[in-house]
């Protein structure tokens, strides 16, 4: 035991003139070390949606399964600090913003509506709390281990686990699913403090409604986060160095959109270039320019929301251990089943490409554990949802119109508002339409996209459409319930290959 103990360490010994004391140390240290070896036939090094997906999946398909997990809660920054927490004080927000200028109108009178803001962050919490205690429950149901600790390649299929516990343990896997998510992108000049500059996280506790929101960045998570806090009383104003809010939408919803919000009180500044920012008496200072160059401007904020994007999260994974490459923007570099240039390690979700959604990442992780199994996984990107989650929601799959004029395909459009839906009538809740896009040929369904109340359950009827190749003639003859939000979709698929009959 010793000649090999020596010889694997040998280096070690030469380095430290190795004493009996030193040499009962090592021994120990890789006595224990091999004793803690767990062999799996998978291993997931995250425990996002797209992490804890492929664990549990790959558990059902018979492969004995780990997860390792840093955070300590398992659900990633979607259930932690992003979709789910977001989605609580999204329709807190709304409730309240409701109670206090839209009931009276709605034959509904109530007196002194106050915020009570801890307590919304602590129904917030609670929702929280038990998605992740959930995940917990089904990873005891399908046999999945759970490491509650940061895991690093030490070798092809050795990854060593600092345990949040302070204990240190050892895990072998024949195979690695990569699944370590994203985080946001800093802004060089923004000292993020997640108090007076925040990202996502910050914006998401804060202590108090601020009198001035300033967020950089039109996209999804700044415009939730913006409208969230405008509701709660905030002045907030949207800085955006394109000339459009909610990059990936439609042209023509991108602008009726933005009108949308500007009449909700929300303020943009398109087409404008972030300088730098300084703290003063109690303020954030922001400096900024024209995006094409021109006369500067300072804006003043209580509270500043850096929503500029995502970045993959690959630091202190040891991908340099085992050699796998990664793209100039860090991204890990996958073939069409997840694979790196390392065979047995696998990478789904925001740490590889695409979009960063945590249903894509759901889906990859189901289709990695079915490539492990010894299946074949499948995942049609070009049918992948996006929602934007304010009121009224927006939600798109398929191409924009600017996809579908730039490949020169001919092409038709319907679009049905909302206005002349009965049940968006009723509900008093009328604003937006549903825009659909066909093939002129074929009359296939190219794209779908939607403003307009529950616009992110009904954009579901929409992706199964297009999973299956159907054509705006198919949906057309389909009987939708009545009165239902879902008739304006069946009435925009009659605008689109006929026309429609309530408009």
């Amino acid at each position: 035991m010793l000649k090999i103990i020596t010889a694997r360490n040998s280096s070690y010994f030469l380095a430290q003139k190795a004493t009996v004391p030193a040499i009962i140390n090592i021994t120990r240290r890789l006595y224990s070390s091999v004793a803690d070896d767990v062999e799996y036939d998978t291993v997931v090094i995250g425990g996002g949606p797209g992490g804890y997906v492929a664990a549990i999946k790959a558990a059902q398909l018979g492969l004995k399964t780990a997860c390792i997990e840093k955070r300590g809660s398992l659900g990633g920054t979607c259930l932690n600090v992003g979709c789910i927490p977001s989605k609580s004080l999204l329709n807190n927000s709304h409730i309240y913003h409701q109670a206090k200028h839209e009931f009276k109108a709605r034959g509904i009178d109530v007196s002194d509506v106050q915020l009570n803001l801890p307590k919304m962050m602590e129904a917030k919490d609670k929702a929280v709390t038990g998605l992740t205690k959930g995940i917990e429950g089904l990873f005891k149901k399908n046999k999945v281990d759970y490491f509650k600790g940061h895991g690093r390649f030490i070798g092809l299929h050795d990854i060593e686990v600092d345990g949040l516990d302070g204990n240190k343990s050892h895990v072998k896997g024949k195979n690695i699913i990569i699944a370590t998510g994203s985080e946001p992108t800093s802004f060089k000049g923004l000292e993020v403090d997640e108090k007076q500059v925040v990202t996502s996280t910050g914006a998401l506790s804060l202590e108090k409604v601020p009198d001035k929101l300033l967020v950089i960045g039109g996209g999804i998570i700044g415009l939730e986060l913006g409208s969230v806090w405008q509701r709660l009383g905030a002045d907030v104003s949207v800085v955006e160095y394109l000339g459009a809010i909610g990059a990936g939408m439609d042209g023509e919803l991108a602008k009726q959109f933005s009108k949308i919000l500007q009449k909700q009180g929300l303020k943009f500044k398109l087409n404008t270039k972030v300088l730098d920012a300084q703290k003063q008496d109690d303020k954030v200072i922001v400096n900024v320019e024209p995006a094409q160059g021109g006369d500067k401007e300072s804006l003043e904020a209580d509270v500043v929301l850096v929503s500029i994007g995502r970045r993959p999260v690959t630091e202190g994974l040891g991908l340099e251990n085992v050699g796998i490459d990664v793209d100039e923007r860090g991204r890990v570099k996958i073939d069409s089943q997840f694979r790196t240039n390392v065979p047995h390690i696998r990478c789904i979700g925001d740490v590889t490409y695409g979009v960063m959604l945590a249903h894509k990442a759901e889906e990859e992780g189901i289709a990695a554990a079915e490539y492990i199994a010894g299946g074949h996984g499948e995942v049609n990107y070009g049918t992948i949802p996006s929602v934007i989650y304010t009121h009224p929601e927006v939600a798109w799959c398929g191409k924009t119109e600017e996809e579908v004029k730039a490949s020169g395909t001919k092409y038709r459009v319907g679009t049905f508002p909302f206005l002349a839906n009965s049940r968006a009538r009723t509900n008093t809740d009328t604003e937006g339409l549903v825009k659909m896009i066909s093939d002129a040929e074929t009359d296939r369904i190219l794209g779908v996209h939607i403003i307009g109340p529950n616009a992110g359950e009904m954009i579901a009827e929409a992706v199964l459409a297009l999973e299956y190749g159907a054509s705006s003639e198919d949906i057309a003859r389909t009987c939708h319930a009545h009165p239902t939000l879902a008739e304006a979709f069946k009435e925009a698929a009659m605008a689109t290959y006929e026309k429609p009959i309530h408009f």
